[in-house]
Order: C-alpha cells, then sequence, then structure tokens
C-alpha cells in the first residue's frame, strides 16, 4: 500500500502541546505574542511605553491606560481559563475529522452548553479567517445540498429543506491530480445574483472555471473568468466525471465529516461548518503549527 507524505507529516503532538501550552503563563504570552507580534502597542494612543500590572494587564506610560491582553479576543471576558480554550484548538485543528460539541465536553470536563458556545466562536474565527481566501488558476466549482428528506425526498436542486451551498477547488493548471486550496458558501438559492458577489471576492481575474451547464454560471465569462461549462450526464455519473475529479472527492469528504461527527447541521449554522471543513483542507500541510492561525 502507497505511503502518502500528507498522511504521515509531522503534526503538533499532545506531549508537544503541553510543553509548549500547558500553562496559564504561557497561553497568555501566546496571546500577546499573536496580538502584538512586535511589542504591545497602547490602543489608545499607540505609545509602546508600557509596564505589566500584577493583574496581568498593561498599562501605558503616556495615557495611563489598562489593557487585557485578551481584550477585543474571543477569549474576552470567559470564566475559563486560557489552557481549556488552547485545548480545544488543538482538537479542533489537529484531526483530520471534526471534533462534535459534545466530544469537547467529556474532552475538556466542561459543561455541553460551555463545549458548544466555544467550538461555535472558534469556527466563527476561522469563518473570518477563510472569507480571505482568493483561488486563481485552474478552479473546479460545483453545488450540492445538506438536509431536507433523507430517503424519500427529491435530490438535487428545487429539493424541499435542502440548504444549497457551493463548493471551489483550485488545482494545479499544469497538473489537475494536484489540489491546493478550497473555498465554500452557503447560498439562499443557486441563482447568478447569489454568486457573482461570491466570485468577485474570492477569485482572481482571468481564472479558468469549470462548472457544470446550469446557468447560474453563465455569468462567469462576462466577469472576466475563462468559463468551461461541461454538460454532466447526471446522477452518479456526474460524480465521476473526469472534469471534477477533486470536487467531488472534497464534497464526499464533508458529506462523510458532517454524517459521521455531527450528524445533523441546521441552515443557521452551517456556514460555520462548512469554514471549519475549509479551515483544516487548507492547512493540511501545516500541522505543526497549532492553534487557529
Amino acid at each position: 500500500m502507497p505511503r502518502y507524505d500528507i498522511q504521515f507529516q509531522k503534526g503538533l503532538s499532545l506531549r508537544e502541546f503541553m510543553a509548549r501550552y500547558g500553562t496559564e503563563e504561557q497561553c497568555i504570552e501566546a496571546v500577546c505574542k499573536a496580538r502584538w507580534p512586535n511589542g504591545f502597542q497602547c490602543p489608545e494612543c499607540g505609545s509602546t511605553r508600557h509596564c505589566r500590572l500584577s493583574r496581568g494587564l498593561f498599562q501605558c506610560q503616556d495615557c495611563r491606560k489598562q489593557t487585557s491582553p485578551t481584550a477585543g479576543t474571543i477569549f474576552q471576558g470567559t470564566k475559563l481559563p486560557l489552557t481549556v480554550w488552547f485545548q480545544a484548538m488543538h482538537l479542533l485543528t489537529q484531526g483530520k475529522h471534526s471534533v462534535s460539541a459534545l466530544e469537547l465536553k467529556r474532552q475538556l470536563g466542561v459543561h455541553y452548553e460551555t463545549a458548544w458556545a466555544m467550538k461555535h466562536k472558534l469556527m466563527q474565527v476561522m469563518l473570518e479567517r477563510e472569507a480571505r481566501t482568493v483561488l486563481s488558476g485552474r478552479i473546479e466549482v460545483d453545488d450540492a445540498y445538506v438536509g431536507g428528506e433523507r430517503h424519500l425526498g427529491k435530490r438535487g436542486r428545487g429539493a424541499a429543506g435542502k440548504t444549497p451551498f457551493v463548493v471551489a477547488v483550485q488545482t494545479d493548471p499544469k497538473n489537475p491530480a494536484v489540489v491546493l486550496h478550497m473555498r465554500m458558501k452557503v447560498l439562499r438559492n443557486v441563482t447568478g445574483r447569489e454568486l457573482k458577489p461570491w466570485f468577485a471576492t474570492g477569485f482572481a481575474p482571468n481564472s479558468t472555471i469549470l462548472t457544470d451547464g446550469w446557468k447560474a454560471y453563465n455569468f462567469l465569462s462576462e466577469a472576466g473568468f475563462e468559463h468551461e461549462s461541461h454538460i454532466m450526464p447526471g446522477g452518479w455519473r456526474s460524480g465521476r466525471h473526469p472534469s471534477f475529479p477533486w470536487v467531488n472527492t472534497v464534497l464526499g469528504n464533508l458529506k462523510g465529516n458532517i454524517v459521521g461527527v455531527t450528524r445533523w447541521v441546521g441552515k443557521a449554522h452551517l456556514d460555520r461548518y462548512l469554514a471549519e471543513f475549509q479551515y483544516r483542507f487548507n492547512r493540511r500541510f501545516d500541522l505543526k503549527f497549532p492553534g487557529v492561525n
């Protein structure tokens, strides 16, 4: 059986994680370094002259404003130790699959409601970070659906109760078998009006966009992209079309992850769950870097 480098790359082991972030002081220093990589700067006056108070606050020596390292972050006002937050980030980012809120509850030793809130705050950070991703070159695009009737309901576009979303996978133009990055977005419906803003902000001009023959994608040529439209045979045969190997693989892995870990995701939170999957996928070669980077 072949061994692939991505499967055997070095990550951040639990032992290494505890050595780096096992104490509250280590976690606070990590937050300070992330907020002020070049040293503390007062958010009020911009001065770098400061002192550290016993309560962990920074006090500006010019305007005397006191600043907490966690102010303005997802940790602001938390009653949990930062070590618990860092452990949650480690669990959510190091595994190949997601971690349910119930599993977080068990691993962290907190109430379920606390674990659920922590997970969604971290996924919101992932959502905002992944919104900056810009794809270019050769890009496979397809829309898909979650929810609705499991067995007897209508499949595909127009099915009642299903939530549509769109997936874009960037591959190497010289070797389409090599996948690079991806983006996903929940839609109200699969129309050109819904898709235009997403393509306008997250795709480099002159990129080659491969889609099926759905009319909602017809605007792509006028929007400055090279658009390749392929008529799909329908049913399971569409999943084997040679122009879309990676987008179909990603969709299969995503749906398997949802069913296997969270069982079901409501429309109100689907964007966050997609962003969590996208975040891990786009950083699958950076496992040695912990936390939400």
